[in-house]
């Protein structure tokens, strides 16, 4: 779903890095130079500080002193049990939240964005997959918790996504979302949930 709002540019920034991340094109423990950065943005460095301290915050990056910021590894699979345990209990508390609560619009622009990944997966463009299924499970995120929900949910969500090859194989990823809508139309929680566990995994 695309919206007509004015992107900053240190959210341009942002987004090219965090696809550049997600792709694999900057592999873990890369070491993220803010000179360059800059000269490849044709911006200051204090904009790309800014992008590095928010992809840190985000489980993208690692920052420490003295040595400057790097891309993070991969979760080991015992930490992407574990995410994956808390990303649920959080939506699974989502869910709740928005039940008897969602218009017929939001569910609407939920349609669209799975609309946009199903265009996507056609093209094989899975970093603009990934990005779109992290936008989808964001919208019922955010109408429950606000921002505050969302921040404690998307760093656990972006992690994850560093090694998660499923999304490129898995023909099944975009039905799983409609199954989702589906579910949250009819109002019907139990039913969300089992959709919900469903695709994450």
């Amino acid at each position: 779903m695309k919206s007509n709002k004015i992107i900053s540019v240190r959210e341009q920034i942002a987004d090219v890095l965090r696809s550049d991340i997600i792709s694999g094109e900057l592999k873990p423990n890369t070491k993220l130079n803010e000179h360059q950065l800059a000269d490849r943005f044709g911006t200051s460095r204090g904009p790309i500080r800014d992008v590095l301290l928010k992809l840190t915050k985000e489980g993208l990056l690692v920052s420490r002193n003295n040595v400057g910021s790097s891309v993070s590894s991969p979760l080991t699979p015992e930490m992407q049990r574990l995410s994956i345990d808390i990303r649920l209990k959080i939506e699974e508390f989502a869910v709740k939240q928005v039940e008897g609560k969602l218009t017929e619009s939001d569910c609407d622009n939920m349609d669209a964005i799975i609309d946009q990944m199903q265009e996507y997966f056609d093209r094989e463009e899975f970093t603009e997959l990934t990005k779109s299924d992290v936008e989808f499970h964001q919208y019922y995120v955010e109408l429950a918790g606000g921002e505050d929900l969302v921040n404690l949910w998307y760093p656990i969500v972006m992690r994850m996504r560093m090694n998660y090859q499923r999304i490129r194989t898995s023909e099944k990823l975009v039905e799983e979302h409609r199954d989702i809508v589906t579910a949250l139309r009819a109002g019907d929680t139990k039913a969300t949930i089992a959709a919900l566990r469903k695709n994450i995994k």
